[in-house]
């Protein structure tokens, strides 16, 4: 097995985490898995995985690897597919994350869209309310909502959403409507822990940025819950804009003390090759970004 063979081999260890499971995929035994694994690692005079009986995990060493272990493959297969005339065609796996409720609405609509452009792509998605490192984790294209931390990935970003306090129409009838965050303290407060961690509500005044310490009755780990609750008119919540656009469409919530609303969450599709991307990546990326700039739920200012 030569160094591209093990290149491949050790991509998909990494990516399945597994020795067996990447046996698996790639149809050779596991004793020839670790061994091809095993000639590498000596081959480059560093160790790649930290392998317990229950885990495998990239070094550090390993983690760089990776990034070039795959943009070297990819290098390969776009000249190869440059050759036989089908390099505009983008082909093979593509790994995408975003957050849960924005997956769900937006992402989702564009993945499938992906998939009935181009039928020799498959997609593996991963929604998750937390930031997921694309390198440890085998991906290749994330959306970001919120300031990028990250120098080393490649961003592009495609708008901004608010943080935004509302309530449905039946409770402001029955409770009245605060007109200040002060008055927040006299309502019942429905608590989104994935979008406010604290019950310390921010918001921006005249003269500075103010804290309001409220007394949730109700807190919700999802999103989907608090909107829920929110639109039975049990009480005032906090989210994100376009976690609850078409409700503010349909009249079901409405949008309250926005005078008040902070700064912003810019959000960004991001990967880790820049220009060097793959054909999968580059037209999956026009693809989003094409969608997201048009989303009516993503402010374009």
């Amino acid at each position: 097995m030569d160094k591209l063979d093990g290149m491949r081999v050790f991509v998909q260890v990494a990516e399945q985490q597994s020795f067996v499971a990447a046996s698996k995929v790639l149809g050779l035994s596991a004793p020839m898995v670790t061994r091809s694994v095993a000639l590498l690692e000596q081959s480059l005079g560093v160790k790649l995985f930290n392998r317990t009986t229950r885990h495998v995990r990239l070094t550090e060493a390993g983690r760089h690897f990776l990034l070039d272990a795959k943009r070297i493959l990819d290098d390969l297969e776009q000249a190869e597919a440059a050759a036989s005339g089908l390099y505009s065609t983008p082909k093979g796996s593509l790994s995408i994350t975003a957050p849960v409720l924005f997956g769900q609405k937006h992402v989702m609509p564009i993945l499938t869209d992906f998939l009935m452009h181009y039928p020799d792509v498959e997609v593996r998605a991963q929604l998750h309310d937390r930031v997921v490192n694309l390198l440890d984790e085998g991906l290749d294209v994330a959306v970001r909502i919120g300031h990028l931390k990250d120098s080393g990935l490649y961003a592009i970003p495609v708008g901004n959403v608010n943080v935004v306090v509302c309530g449905a129409p039946s409770y402001f009838e029955a409770n009245g409507m605060p007109q200040k965050p002060e008055d927040l303290v006299e309502h019942e407060i429905i608590q989104p822990s994935s979008v406010e961690t604290s019950a310390i509500w921010q918001f921006e005044t005249s003269k500075g940025r103010k804290s309001i310490k409220l007394k949730p009755r109700l807190s919700c780990n999802q999103n989907a819950g608090a909107i829920a609750a929110a639109k039975q008119g049990f009480g005032i919540t906090r989210l994100l804009s376009y976690q609850v656009g078409e409700e503010f469409q349909d009249g079901s919530l409405l949008r309250i003390l926005q005078d008040y609303e902070l700064e912003p969450y810019p959000v960004n599709i991001v990967h880790l090759e820049g220009r060097r991307a793959n054909a999968k990546v580059r037209s999956f990326i026009d693809l989003a970004v094409d969608h997201l700039r048009a989303n009516p739920f993503i402010n374009h200012r």
